[in-house]
């Protein structure tokens, strides 16, 4: 990649420096079918490959008696080794067979713990040399941590003591991880649930190399529309790939070690334990399997359990889920969303659709909320009945519960209070608001851990009050701020509020008056670091000290920018300006990077999203690394496709969102920091879609860079994104928003990059291959990317800094040196 400041050479000596060898026998050979099949991975300027490897700050947990905070280290990168390990891809999973558990795991490395009040440090020892650690989980009494150990051929159950620091393998049982957490603690912060490999498992099943027939599907009349999956069952060997990995034991484990083997094995969608620990609820997978859906979707049966493994309750076994209607907001029939009450020893809940489950047909209930306590053998009693779709609860005593619920179409949510205790008495709206307005977002309430471990509402004032924590987005940017709240009146009463130029959140409060905070505090040039804020002495106190990972950025500009689009809807992005800048060099080339949102309010589209005081720390495949290479950079233009009243965004997804990126190059230019010739438009998976879509229907760029995209949308037709319509109800809708079909207009060159590995839903890595068949068939300029063994986002060292060298030669050649 070439430097923008470095000193010119003629452009054809130049390519010929950059291309590597396995390349060079292709120049001068005009009119070639194909320029390149393969390369080796590449690696870009050394600034962009020492802030791939800058070390990242700690993840933070803090302890139930808010005594302890725990460090956990991160790693950087992984090698391509590392993901090309076995992997299994079924029913939406994606195993590890040498493990047992997930193949592509984001682990810790390390952990710490530091002493709130004083700031001591102690290193968690015992640990082996290069720990994969994941599901790290603190006992109900903060007293032990207990987390999932992943060894090469084999993942452990791990538990360390915080008073000595020691940290020791619990049982000699191999963990599986398949499938969700693989363990639980019980409240007596003694005693572990977790799943084991069966033992009399055996060797994994053989695949036959001769077929006892063909694979059959059939439908006889049923609805059945699906979006699209990947991963998916294909046949008869899958399916018992799939039960020999995610078949598990349950094993009742003791600090000492003694392990104790209770109930059937089974495929274990959820093992949770009672607040009460003497009863656990089951959830457990089975036949019939699906080869249109993921996992999420199979059959499954819920039961209670008692500590031996006795079944106490069954509480339901609910059928294959495949006909589930398109509409956003479309639910299986029958009971769903199943747990216990946080604050009562043993009380179940879950929910049931009232309207069928279908969100695309009116009625005026959709959603009721029950409970039914221990023993499970009365008539389960009505909570609450819900004009919405359920979508959360937390729990406090018998007086208080706050419910929540929301309808996607007309992004309504709403907030009640309830009383577990006294379910007759009629519920009271807390909250009723648009989920797009920002600006009037109350925040989310502040919890505690009870005994028993379990989130409830942190409560004042005999129960009446509460805090609520905000992002606080404003017109300025986001402000976060902590509210006390009086339930009874409703009336708020502002605690405290993040002040310029620092961006401070709360990470938890430490008493019950909200006076004493721990706080994650940054700015643009301070990496982020925990604080201590007492709002009585208005004292801070500094708990960590990360370094700056990215010296090289610390003098970037950055600055929050305002403007509109020709329709008059308000339009914000952040515009960074590489270190050391200064206006009288005149423009910049520029790497422009969005991403599309659709919107039901064209007031609520102009709201300000970001803060102008975050600390610039870029992704290793964020647009802000190519600031270290002289890029101005603008990122996160707002794209919005509006849908007022009964229209839907996408009718006018095209008009938009030029009309969107028309704004922004207008803006740019007018302030002088780019000009129009030389502006690059990228995005990643949707925001790549949006990429296409802008350089078949605009001349507004230069040049493009579309990461994980799919550009067909006739391969998603049961609705993609925010479109729930198909393409039977919609096909014009399908077609205009294909850049696939109007490929013939795309004369920018356009590089497309894409993971072979892809399992997000719709971008299938076809999307991008059929693409490039298609502008290479109009003679357009582009160049195709397949990364080996990367999915949705690129996690190797070497694909992320090849990803790099491939953008920042694309920008030089097409933007910087036009």
């Amino acid at each position: 990649m070439t430097h923008l400041l470095r000193n010119k050479l003629p452009r054809v000596l130049r390519v010929l420096v950059l291309l590597p060898p396995v390349l060079l026998a292709f120049v001068g050979m005009a009119g070639a079918q194909d320029e390149a099949t393969g390369t080796s991975y590449q690696t870009p300027p050394q600034v962009l490959v020492d802030l791939v490897d800058a070390p990242l700050i700690p993840l933070v947990s803090v302890s139930p008696d808010q005594q302890w905070i725990l460090l956990m280290e991160r790693p950087s990168l992984p090698s391509i080794a590392e993901l090309a390990q076995p992997e299994l891809r079924l029913a939406g999973l994606r195993i590890n067979p040498r493990t047992n558990g997930p193949s592509r795991n984001r682990y810790v490395t390390g952990l710490r713990l530091k002493q709130i009040q004083n700031g001591k440090e102690k290193v968690i020892t015992g640990l082996p040399d290069h720990a994969r650690i994941d599901e790290v989980t603190w006992s109900p009494d903060g007293t032990r941590i207990a987390f999932s150990l992943e060894r090469e051929d084999r993942t452990e159950l791990w538990a360390a003591d915080v008073e000595s620091g020691r940290a020791r393998r619990l049982v000699d049982a191999q963990i599986n991880a398949a499938y969700a957490r693989s363990f639980a603690w019980l409240a007596d912060s003694h005693t572990l649930i977790c799943k084991v490999v069966p033992p009399e498992r055996g060797v994994p099943p053989e695949e036959s190399f001769i077929p006892s027939g063909p694979v059959v599907r059939q439908n006889l009349g049923k609805k059945a529309p699906a979006r699209t999956y990947q991963d998916l069952l294909k046949s008869p060997y899958g399916e018992a790939l799939f039960e020999h990995y995610a078949t598990a034991q349950v094993v009742r484990v003791t600090l000492e070690g003694e392990a104790k083997s209770i109930g059937a094995a089974g495929i274990i969608r959820e093992l949770d334990p009672a607040p009460n620990g003497k009863l656990l609820l089951v959830t457990t997978i089975h036949r019939p399997y699906s080869y249109l859906v993921p996992i999420r979707r199979f059959p499954y049966r819920v039961e209670v359990w008692d500590l031996d493994g006795n079944v106490v309750h069954q509480l339901a076994d609910l059928p294959l889920a495949e006909g589930v209607p398109i509409p956003f907001g479309s639910v299986p029939t029958g009971p769903r969303n199943f747990g216990w009450r946080a604050d009562a020893p043993a009380t179940l809940y879950w929910v049931e659709a009232l309207d069928g489950g279908d969100a695309g047909k009116k009625a005026e209930v959709r959603d009721r909320v029950f409970l039914l306590p221990t023993p499970f053998t009365g008539e389960p009693q009505r909570l609450i009945t819900l004009g919405l779709r359920y979508s959360g609860i937390n729990w406090s005593d018998d007086n208080v519960a706050l419910i929540s619920e929301f309808w996607r179409r007309t992004r309504r949510t709403r907030t009640w209070i309830v009383q577990p205790g006294a379910p007759e008495v009629e519920p009271r709206v807390l909250f009723d608001r648009s989920t797009e307005d920002r600006y009037s977002d109350p925040g989310r309430p502040l919890t505690r851990r009870n005994n028993a471990g379990r989130r409830v509402l942190l409560t004042a004032n005999d129960g009446k009050r509460v805090f609520l924590s905000s992002l606080g987005a404003s017109p300025e940017g986001n402000r976060p701020f902590l509210d006390r709240l009086d339930l009874t009146t409703g009336k708020t009463t502002r605690l405290w509020r993040s002040e310029a130029p620092h961006y401070e959140r709360v990470v938890e409060l430490l008493d019950n008056q909200g006076q004493v905070l721990l706080t994650s505090r940054e700015s643009v040039a301070e990496p982020p670091n925990y604080f201590l804020r007492n709002l009585v002495t208005n004292g801070l106190q500094q708990l960590t000290d990360f370094p700056h990972p990215t010296p090289q950025l610390k003098d970037v500009h950055k600055e929050l920018i305002k403007y509109q689009r020709a329709d008059g809807v308000q339009l914000t992005a952040t515009l960074y300006l590489p270190p050391g800048y200064q206006p009288e060099q005149g423009p910049l080339p520029m790497l422009m990077w969005a991403y599309p949102r659709e919107y039901k309010s064209a007031d609520a589209a102009g709201q300000v999203r970001d803060s102008p005081y975050r600390f610039v720390r870029p992704s290793p495949t964020s647009p802000l690394m190519f600031l270290a290479l002289g890029y101005a950079v603008f990122d996160n233009p707002t794209m919005p496709i509006i849908g007022e009243g009964d229209t839907e965004p996408n009718d006018t997804y095209v008009e938009q969102l030029v009309a969107s990126a028309k704004a922004a190059v207008e803006e740019v230019v007018h302030r002088g920091i780019a000009d129009r010739d030389r502006i690059a438009i990228g995005g990643h998976s949707y925001g790549a879609f949006m990429v296409a879509n802008l350089l078949a229907h605009s001349d507004l760029f230069a040049a493009g860079i579309a990461r994980s995209g799919a550009y067909n949308r006739t391969l998603t037709p049961f609705g993609f994104q925010a479109e729930q319509r198909t393409v039977w109800q919609a096909p014009e809708i399908y077609f205009k928003m294909s850049p696939f079909m109007h490929a013939q207009k795309i004369n920018e060159p356009i590089l497309l990059i894409h993971g072979m590995a892809d399992s997000n839903s719709g971008t299938f890595p076809i999307q991008s291959q059929r693409l490039y068949g298609a502008l290479k068939g109009h003679g357009a300029t582009v160049r195709l990317v397949m990364l080996p063994h990367e999915s949705h986002g690129y996690r190797a060292r070497e694909s992320v800094l090849h990803t790099l060298w491939e953008t920042g030669e694309w920008l030089d050649k097409y933007v910087a040196e036009k």
